[in-house]
């Protein structure tokens, strides 16, 4: 019988997942790479995800759809921003194009998702489209900020913006084709492991993880093209003729 109660960490058993994190930081800084930028990421990851934690839980206690819609802004309006990281353009003169290819993508997917796939009501249930909303924006800027960044390394390389942009749509899609591949054979994703973890059925688990992954490979394609499409104008000068 499947138990569905699952185990709360202590914080001191939780310390230990930092051994090997220790031990990364240890090769970098032997390797004389840059150490401060691991350093401050992973400080970032705990400092948000602790934060995240308290706030959800009033969140989720309370299905305003004011509150709900102001989560999911400052989520879209942020995964923009952050995925205009690798790019070399100043990130105030792509964020627009960002902002669009994300958003148009995530909430086409999200809608999808919510009300046709679980079909929830009210749609703004907080503790169910927060989590899914999370994941398709993590997704797509991901995909924006590969295909920007393949993109801008093509065109210096003087490819004319039709090739280009195929060679970076096909990059931005990898890590989101690696995981299709390996899904099942040889990694169990995030939410089919918490649900088996939390005592949910692993043929319904893997239902959710199946509508999980073409979330996540629809709003990272739809993204990325919708972006490189409109990255068009910033090279114009090197557009096929």
């Amino acid at each position: 019988m499947m138990n569905n109660a699952i185990q709360t960490i202590p914080l001191s058993n939780l310390a230990l997942i930092f051994i090997p994190v220790l031990i990364v930081l240890a090769i970098i800084w032997k390797w004389k790479l840059d150490i401060r930028n691991s350093i401050y990421a992973m400080s970032r990851m705990f400092i948000q995800l602790l934060l995240v934690g308290y706030f959800l839980v009033l969140i989720f206690e309370n299905d305003d759809i004011f509150i709900v819609i102001s989560v999911l802004s400052i989520m879209l309006l942020a995964s923009s921003w952050i995925a205009l990281r690798t790019c070399s353009i100043p990130r105030h003169t792509l964020y627009l194009k960002s902002f669009l290819a994300i958003s148009l993508a995530s909430v086409t997917v999200l809608s999808l998702v919510s009300q046709g796939v679980l079909e929830l009501d009210p749609w703004h249930t907080a503790d169910k489209i927060i989590p899914l909303a999370g994941m398709v924006f993590a997704s797509a800027m991901n995909s924006v900020s590969l295909a920007g960044e393949r993109l801008e390394a093509e065109m210096k390389r003087n490819v004319l913006f039709k090739e280009a942009r195929i060679i970076a749509f096909k990059a931005s899609l990898i890590p989101i084709t690696n995981s299709l591949f390996a899904v099942g054979l040889v990694s169990l994703p995030g939410m089919m492991t918490g649900q088996i973890l939390s005592g949910v059925s692993p043929f319904i688990a893997a239902r959710y993880q199946i509508m999980v992954m073409c979330m996540l490979f629809g709003s990272a394609g739809i993204s990325s093209a919708i972006f490189l499409t409109l990255l068009r104008s910033n090279f114009e000068k090197k557009v096929d003729p």
